[in-house]
């Protein structure tokens, strides 16, 4: 069974949670295309990174959820979320130039769960409902949504866990 990346749920609001991540690394690739063809072309660079493409030819386990967000109306940004714990100091070097890491530091984020298919208007829909939902609960989102898959592909789409999340500013509740 995937890991899942761990969070704490501060506060219930109508249409979201509002949570509490630890920091974590992404491992990230810039895809251009549209969202469903920029996330299919992002998964595989990614996924041999874990499975040993890097320099230390390292296998890393893989963790729920692959978070994908829009850059411009032409490409998006495809992460996978390194396991929890893991030392930003110990993560491998990528060996395709195109991918990255990062360390994301702690931070609260707004988290609107919907079952479904992966389609961009899906996505889009549930992120400006969730931007309206933080708004009417006074809180200030900090960038644009972006998007969590948690399923493989094959899985039917009516049992399929999606999320779309936005940082929210502040640290109290």
């Amino acid at each position: 069974m995937t890991d899942k990346q761990p969070y704490d749920v501060l506060r219930e609001f109508p249409g979201f949670e509002l949570r509490h991540y630890p920091d974590y690394v992404l491992v990230q690739l810039e895809v251009e295309g549209d969202f469903q063809g920029a996330g299919n072309r992002g998964f595989g660079p990614l996924f041999r990174y874990i499975s040993g493409g890097n320099q230390t030819a390292t296998r890393i386990a893989m963790t729920a959820p692959v978070i994908q967000e829009a850059t411009s109306p032409v490409t998006h940004t495809v992460s996978f979320v390194l396991p929890h714990g893991m030392d930003p100091a110990d993560v491998p070097v990528p060996s395709d130039a195109g991918v990255h890491t990062t360390r994301v530091p702690a931070h609260r984020a707004a988290a609107r769960r919907f079952s479904g298919g992966w389609s961009e208007a899906r996505f889009a829909a549930n992120g400006e409902e969730l931007l309206g939902s933080v708004r009417r609960a006074g809180l200030t989102a900090e960038g644009r949504p972006y998007f969590a898959r948690f399923d493989p592909p094959w899985k039917p789409g009516f049992l399929k866990h999606n999320e779309a999340l936005v940082a929210v500013a502040g640290s109290g509740i």
